[in-house]
């Protein structure tokens, strides 16, 4: 039997929640299109994304280490994947569409330049007399815009729901401005699982990075009230070493579990206490119901001031930014003194881009992998390096 768009709608009429946002009900897509035969409208969204070039360069642009510190740290495109595996969880066991959910968790970050949110607060320091820089914005112009792949319309052309829920990403790095999605109405409960995912993945991941790089030290990690629930549920109190790897993947691996349940189990009895029955229900409350328990939300504030004073602050990590920092300003400086140096298919586009220039040369930068960054960077000072 050939499983059709058809069925798989069918299936979703059934086994999805009431709340939960279904194929046949999206708002559809900026330019129409004529449907697939065996994929429905999420399915052909989340491949789009698979396939532009800007998913590819997420494999080599920083979530905390840059490429050139190691094999084995997270990077942007490792980190999507977590957060669409785990967001994939909490929607399958709310009865939300996962398909819906995956593409605005793979989605999410396509828009971060080099060198993570220090490559980000650059650009937007730079561009601040010229629109500023957001990766979320950015994220948004390369899905409706810049991905150039389809002769009849630029950008991806994906559903209303997936660009929701890109302009919808609401957590702590992020800065919402829904202008022209219904900002009034909260996003989709795939939606909103999204941003517990990237919170999920994020906190955890980065926690096992700096466990691996050293700079976290075991002991002060298993003083947070976090990690001695995750301690205590292991059964290892008294003889936990994170120094070990099978111990600390062990670790690291009931904390993910422990956060996911904890998010199902809250945001289950959200819906319950709000008593939702429908998405247009879940669309008018006036706050996301999709959330931590009180005590988890409270153990993870905890959590992510111990990375921010321990980690992300620490002298290896600083030195990494303030490299970073300085291989920006001066590949802008460079670019936007003398707009020659750029590739020739980048200088046609001063001319039609608003914002000119200046908005040419962020996004040109902001397309670039760390790699390509630093290999941009010798082109242009280093005098031994090939042009």
């Amino acid at each position: 039997m050939q499983i059709t768009r058809h069925i798989l709608e069918r299936r979703e009429e059934a086994a999805l929640s009431p709340f939960a946002m279904r194929n046949s009900q999206s708002r559809g897509r900026l330019y129409p299109e004529d449907e697939h035969p065996y994929r429905t409208a999420y399915q052909r969204d989340r491949d789009r994304i698979i396939h532009t070039t800007a998913f590819r360069r997420l494999e080599y642009k920083t979530q905390v280490f840059v490429y050139s510190e190691g094999d084995h740290y997270r990077n942007r495109l490792t980190h999507s994947i977590e957060v669409a595996q785990i967001g994939r969880t909490l929607a399958r066991s709310l009865g939300c569409n996962e398909d819906l959910n995956e593409a605005i968790c793979l989605a999410h970050d396509l828009g971060h330049p080099p060198f993570g949110h220090t490559g980000e607060t650059t650009l937007n320091s730079l561009m601040a007399a010229h629109g500023g820089y957001d990766h979320q914005k950015q994220t948004y112009r390369i899905i409706t815009e810049l991905e150039r792949r389809y002769p009849e319309h630029p950008g991806l052309n994906l559903t209303y729901e997936v660009r929701e829920g890109v302009v919808k990403h609401d957590t702590s790095y992020d800065v919402v401005d829904a202008r022209d999605y219904c900002p009034d109405e909260k996003g989709t409960l795939e939606c909103q699982l999204s941003n517990l995912a990237d919170e999920i993945a994020y906190n955890t991941s980065d926690l096992d990075d700096g466990l691996r790089a050293g700079i976290l030290k075991a002991d002060a990690v298993l003083e947070l009230a976090l990690a001695q629930r995750v301690v205590a549920s292991l059964g290892m109190a008294g003889g936990v070493d994170l120094n070990d790897e099978l111990t600390r993947h062990r670790f690291i691996r009931r904390l993910v579990g422990i956060e996911i349940s904890d998010a199902i189990a809250a945001t289950a009895a959200g819906l319950a206490q709000q008593n939702v029955g429908s998405l247009e229900e879940l669309r008018s409350l006036p706050e996301n119901v999709a959330c931590y328990s009180a005590q988890l939300a409270e153990e993870n504030r905890a959590l992510k001031s111990f990375l921010y004073n321990n980690f992300y602050r620490h002298y290896r990590v600083v030195r990494m930014a303030s490299k970073a920092d300085r291989i920006v300003r001066r590949l802008f400086d460079a670019f936007v003194t003398e707009p020659e140096q750029l590739p020739t298919a980048t200088q046609q586009r001063v001319e039609t881009q608003p914002g000119g220039l200046h908005r040419v040369v962020c996004d040109y930068i902001a397309g670039m992998t760390d790699r390509f960054a630093v290999l941009e960077y010798k082109r242009l000072f280093d005098p031994e390096e090939r042009v």
